[in-house]
C-alpha cells in the first residue's frame, strides 16, 4: 500500500466534508460539459424506472473535495431563442441572469417574479463512482466513471453524514474503508424522474478492504477541477452580449448546449422561493420540485442545438 493511500485511509475527511456541506447553504454556481462516456447514466426501462448500485469515491489524487458543484441557466426567450450556458455564480462572480433575475423579483410584479422562476439556476454536482452492479449493462461494473446528480441525491449524501436522530452513526459515504453502497433507484413519477426510492445500504469497505484493489481504483478517478476551471465559463460581457440576443430575439441558435437532465434548484436562499402570496394558476406550469424531466431537458438540448 503506498504513503498516498495510508494517508488516506488514517486520516477522518467527515468532519471537512461537513464544512464543505455548510457552504451548500450559501449561493454558489453550476457548469456542465457536454456528455461524454466518462459519465454514468443507468439505462431506464419503457416504464422510465432504472436500477443500478454504485459507490461513491473519495476525492481524486490532488483534490480535496470528492464533488464539484456547477451552476447553469438554461430557458426560453420570448422570440424562441434559447439561453443554455454555465452560471458565473459558480466561482462567485457576478452573472448577468441572476442580477437580471434580482431585479425582476424586486419589481414585485408577480408576472416578473414568474419570468425570474423560469429564468431560475440549477445546480449539478459531479463525483466519481465505482459501479458496482448495472442490470442493463453488467460490462459498466467494476469501472470508475464520473456522475452527474442534482440536490436530491446530495441531500441524501447529507442526511447519510448528518443524521437527524441520536441513534444513526454519520457516515461519510465517500470512504473506500466506512463508506456504503448506493442502490440508485429511479422511477417516473408524473412525468419527471424521481430518486425518492434510493438509499444507501449499511456501511462496508470497498472490496472487503483490499487496499491493493482500492488503491487502483483510486488511481482511475477523474480529475473533477476540469469542471470548476475558469476556461469553462463565459466572460461576463459574454454572458450578457447572449442574455440580450435571447431575450431580444436578434441573433441564431445557441451559443453553447449542455447536458441538462438533473434537479433544478432555487436560484437563491431569499427570493427564489415560492411565496404562499403567488396564485396557484402562475405556479402551475413551472415545475420546482427537486426532479427534472430528462426527457423535457434532453428536447431543450436538441433545440439548442439547432
Amino acid at each position: 500500500m503506498s504513503n498516498d493511500l495510508q494517508s488516506l485511509k488514517s486520516k477522518s475527511n467527515l468532519a471537512k466534508l461537513l464544512q464543505e456541506v455548510e457552504k451548500i447553504d450559501k449561493p454558489a454556481s453550476d457548469s456542465n460539459k457536454k456528455t461524454d462516456d466518462r459519465f454514468f447514466k443507468p439505462e431506464l426501462d419503457k416504464s422510465g424506472n432504472g436500477f443500478a448500485v454504485i459507490r461513491f469515491l473519495p476525492a481524486p489524487k490532488g483534490e480535496d473535495i470528492p464533488w464539484v458543484r456547477i451552476w447553469s441557466h438554461a430557458f426560453q426567450g420570448p422570440t424562441g431563442l434559447w439561453y443554455i450556458e454555465n452560471s458565473l455564480t459558480t466561482l462567485n462572480q457576478k452573472d448577468p441572469v441572476s442580477e437580471l433575475n434580482t431585479k425582476l423579483w424586486n419589481t414585485g410584479s408577480e408576472t416578473d417574479k414568474e419570468i425570474a422562476r423560469k429564468q431560475k439556476r440549477k445546480l449539478t454536482y459531479i463525483a466519481n463512482i465505482l459501479v458496482l452492479q448495472d442490470p442493463k449493462h453488467p460490462e459498466n461494473e467494476g469501472k470508475v466513471f464520473l456522475f452527474k446528480f442534482g440536490k436530491k441525491i446530495f441531500d441524501k449524501i447529507r442526511e447519510t453524514m448528518e443524521p437527524q436522530f441520536e441513534d444513526e452513526k454519520a457516515v461519510n459515504p465517500f470512504d473506500f474503508w466506512e463508506g456504503a453502497n448506493f442502490k440508485l433507484k429511479i422511477r417516473k413519477v408524473e412525468g419527471y424522474q424521481n430518486y425518492d426510492k434510493s438509499e444507501f445500504d449499511s456501511p462496508s469497505a470497498l472490496f472487503d478492504g483490499d487496499d491493493g484493489k482500492i488503491e487502483k481504483v483510486w488511481s482511475t478517478q477523474y480529475a473533477l477541477s476540469e469542471f470548476v476551471a475558469p476556461t469553462e465559463f463565459k466572460s461576463y460581457d459574454k454572458l450578457k452580449e447572449r442574455l440580450d440576443s435571447v431575450l431580444s430575439g436578434a441573433g441564431k441558435g445557441q451559443s453553447r448546449a449542455v447536458d441538462i437532465d438533473t434537479d433544478i434548484e432555487d436560484e437563491s436562499e431569499a427570493p427564489w422561493k415560492e411565496d404562499k402570496k403567488t396564485p396557484a394558476i402562475l405556479k402551475k406550469p413551472v415545475k420546482l420540485e427537486e426532479d427534472d424531466d430528462e426527457e423535457a431537458m434532453s428536447y431543450f438540448q436538441k433545440l439548442a442545438n439547432e
